[in-house]
């Protein structure tokens, strides 16, 4: 299993499976999401990590809407799908246990100290984050992996959260914020870009679209990072359910992907010894 910390030395893409809050909640949903990943051959799943009471606003906590547990109040369903120590302790064991990796989105400075305490091995800024200063020095100052999601961003503010952090433990992924994302929308190229302005750090891809196509091509255009969202079951309730994969999506696409890494080789042209045959039965000037 590759290691977060070493992703830049590493021959193959590190693959995440996003659970995020597609758990509703419920441990034992999370725990599937896990062997799926694992059982896939992912190196990693993430999860997201938000302290209702500081990242509600205050003018949407009383709105009620219906849920699959009945009509509440939006903060009173924020804390009903949200983990706390005693979820991710579990999620800490259980991953040793499926010898994959974990780590989590934060939101707000409580939930870094939370996942300090607990010692996961890495951080995401999520898109809606990287904007916010504080957040990043309080991320760089735990000397820990960190990977950067670039939605809704511009080339400026990108620039500016990538000084926060050292360059070997920053690791850059293009995004586009919508769930799910129109192919018109995703612009690979970006891949491209980012991979020309900062050639000191990872680059990779996280996306939100329906289907594999576009992430294998993120792998063909050089993304050594690859992050999904999982789901169990797409029709599921959650606002991250439908731009999500199912497991066998997931497995297919972790396949296919070692596949890609295969193929690509090292763009140094040679004669393979598999071809020597046909170059002395069909070539006829040498």
């Amino acid at each position: 299993m590759s290691s977060i910390k070493n992703i830049k030395s590493s021959d193959s893409v590190y693959i995440i499976a996003e659970i995020g809050l597609n758990h509703n909640g419920d441990i034992d949903i999370a725990k599937k999401l896990i062997d799926v990943a694992a059982e896939a051959g992912c190196d990693a799943v993430k999860f997201q990590k938000r302290t209702p009471d500081l990242c509600v606003p205050e003018d949407q906590k009383q709105i009620e809407r219906d849920t699959p547990w009945g009509r509440m109040t939006y903060i009173d369903y924020r804390h009903k799908i949200e983990f706390e120590d005693k979820e991710y302790s579990i999620i800490n064991e259980y991953c040793i246990k499926k010898n994959i990796q974990w780590f989590v989105s934060t939101w707000d400075h409580n939930s870094v100290d939370v996942m300090e305490k607990i010692g996961v091995c890495a951080y995401k800024v999520p898109s809606a984050c990287l904007t916010d200063l504080d957040m990043l020095t309080k991320l760089s100052n735990t000397q820990k992996p960190v990977i950067i999601s670039t939605g809704m961003s511009t080339l400026e503010q990108i620039d500016r959260a990538v000084q926060y952090f050292d360059k070997n433990l920053l690791s850059i992924l293009h995004c586009t914020s919508a769930y799910p994302c129109s192919n018109n929308e995703i612009n690979l190229n970006m891949i491209h870009k980012l991979k020309s302005l900062y050639p000191e750090h990872v680059i990779g891809y996280s996306g939100h679209e329906t289907g594999l196509q576009i992430s294998l091509a993120a792998v063909a255009m050089g993304s050594k990072i690859i992050e999904r969202h999982i789901t169990l079951d797409r029709t599921m309730w959650g606002s991250d359910q439908s731009a999500s994969i199912e497991p066998r999506g997931l497995e297919t696409l972790v396949r296919d992907i070692r596949v890609i890494e295969q193929a690509m080789g090292d763009g140094e042209k040679i004669i393979y010894d598999s071809e020597l045959s046909s170059l002395e039965k069909l070539r006829r000037f040498k």
